[in-house]
């Protein structure tokens, strides 16, 4: 015989309660779905065994986050060992969670069974119903405050959640860099035209479109151009001799001439391109130090702008590093995929790694093939952004090598390096690093939680390379093969492109 208690954890605090006759409540699973929302036919069902509030909203928050995790919180425990009796030949012990990550950790801490599936939910979700009729002094107004209270703190921690590696900043970043571009190119172009009017040859000897509304902002009305005016615009144009063409140039124009009202609008409008543009360099400058914050090694393995196209487009560096490397390689051309896929034409080998310099340097050939290597080092770089504690463009720098060596392979035939060989090389240097960040850092936790953190740091590069390719290498075509396998161990190494 079995006896299930079901815990809640509210709000407010955590709730245990007894479940009568149980088998018979699993077996009558739809009477009991039924019985839910009626709270005299519920408490037949259930009855409250013990209720632990929180003492201030601060624990409230550090115990759900806890929660959230899976993890089992000290007061968690202390209350189920308190509440719950021990299980015993005759009479064993079931208790009822909502969530099994949570239920595993309590049946490792404290020993107890733990069951999320049957009735259950639906006793759940009835005490969820009931909540505040079940416990005395407890209203429906009072427990709405304290989830409302809970909600807003738990949502402001998560957005606070480490505030220098926040990722939302590189998709708005890249977002309006775009637009910036196609902006500033769109008003250049405009400008051109109507100036043009006035001073057609300019637009031959500057074709800059930034330098051209500079020129235009200074020169004004050609008429009144002169030799004064030369070392101005050697400034600009940053050379003597189209500095003198122009002024040459404006003395034998074919333009019109043009009021000092159309020249004025003329030199606002020069001013605002100039501004835009200056903002533009501002904030790609912005976005190089975002990218070498949240993701050095993607940053640079590929460059900035490119790692960040990779981030926007997936949703987030987390979404970009489960992401596998088949994936990352056409990411951007999945229009071109499907429309591939339906016609039964061939599938595109890039989407946004085609911006990268390799595919560019690479031979008509041989594009497919390192697009297809880019885009695993692209996913072992995120990898490493995302989950190591102590961000460090040690693995870029040696993945961005690999890079180049396969670039070399392709056309001289030149052997590179293993990858193995490489990533052991990344390890200690990157292990030196973190070990010297944590000397640096103000002495404020114990020794032993420094241990620990350096640990798990190193767990965390090792972890990640090894799953990520220590165990592939490269044939000459640039195809994947699988290891050796060694004597002693007989697990297979995943691959990085296994979906």
């Amino acid at each position: 015989m079995s006896k299930l208690f079901v815990l809640y954890e509210h709000a407010a605090g955590y709730a245990l309660f007894s479940v009568k006759e149980f088998e018979e409540v699993g077996m009558l699973l739809p009477q009991v779905e039924a019985s839910v929302t009626d709270l005299s036919r519920f408490n037949q069902v259930v009855k409250l065994v013990g209720f632990s509030p929180f003492k201030t909203a601060l624990t409230a928050l550090e115990n759900i986050n806890s929660i959230s995790e899976g993890v089992v919180p000290e007061d968690l425990q202390l209350f189920l060992d308190t509440n719950i009796p021990k299980a015993s030949k005759k009479e064993k012990v079931v208790l009822g969670i909502g969530d099994p990550k949570l239920g595993a950790s309590i049946t490792e801490a404290l020993n107890i069974k733990c069951d999320h599936t049957g009735a259950v939910p639906e006793i759940i979700r009835g005490i969820r119903y009931h909540f505040h009729n079940l416990v005395k002094g407890f209203t429906a107004k009072s427990s709405g405050v304290a989830q409302l209270g809970l909600g807003h703190s738990y949502s402001r921690a998560k957005v606070k959640f480490n505030v220098n590696r926040v990722d939302n900043m590189i998709i708005q970043s890249i977002a309006l860099l775009d637009q910036l571009d196609k902006d500033v190119n769109t008003f250049s172009m405009r400008i051109r035209e109507w100036y043009s009017y006035h001073f057609p040859e300019l637009v031959k000897i500057v074709p800059d479109n930034y330098m051209y509304a500079k020129v235009a902002q200074l020169i004004k009305n050609r008429k009144e151009l002169n030799q004064e005016k030369l070392e101005e615009l050697e400034e600009i144009v940053m050379d003597s001799g189209k500095a003198q063409a122009i002024i040459d140039a404006s003395k034998s124009s074919m333009g019109m001439d043009i009021s000092p009202i159309d020249l004025l609008n003329i030199e606002m409008f020069a001013s605002r391109v100039i501004a835009l543009a200056d903002y533009r360099k501002e904030l790609a400058e912005y976005l190089r130090s975002k990218m070498a914050g949240v993701a050095p090694n993607l940053a640079t393995l590929i460059g900035d702008q490119v790692g960040a196209r990779l981030i926007a487009h997936a949703g987030s560096l987390t979404n970009l590093a489960k992401y596998p490397a088949s994936t990352v390689q056409i990411l951007g051309a999945e229009k071109a995929l499907f429309r591939a896929l339906k016609t039964r034409g061939n599938t595109p080998k890039y989407g946004l790694l085609f911006h990268s310099t390799f595919i560019g340097r690479a031979g008509t050939k041989n594009k497919g093939r390192i697009s297809r290597y880019l885009a695993n080092k692209c996913s072992i770089a995120s990898r490493i952004d995302c989950f190591a504690e102590t961000p460090c463009n040690v693995f870029g720098e040696k993945l961005r090598q690999q890079v180049e060596d396969r670039l070399k392979f392709y056309e001289t035939g030149e052997v590179p390096k293993k990858n193995i060989e490489v990533m052991q090389e990344a390890i200690d240097e990157a292990s030196t690093i973190v070990a010297d960040v944590e000397e640096e850092s103000p002495k404020k936790k114990k020794k032993k939680d420094k241990k620990r953190k350096s640990e798990l740091t190193n767990g965390d590069l090792n972890g990640t390379v090894e799953n990520g390719q220590n165990g592939n290498k490269m044939d000459v075509d640039g195809e994947e093969e699988e290891a050796p396998k060694k004597k002693k161990k007989k697990k297979k190494s995943k691959n990085v492109d296994e979906e």
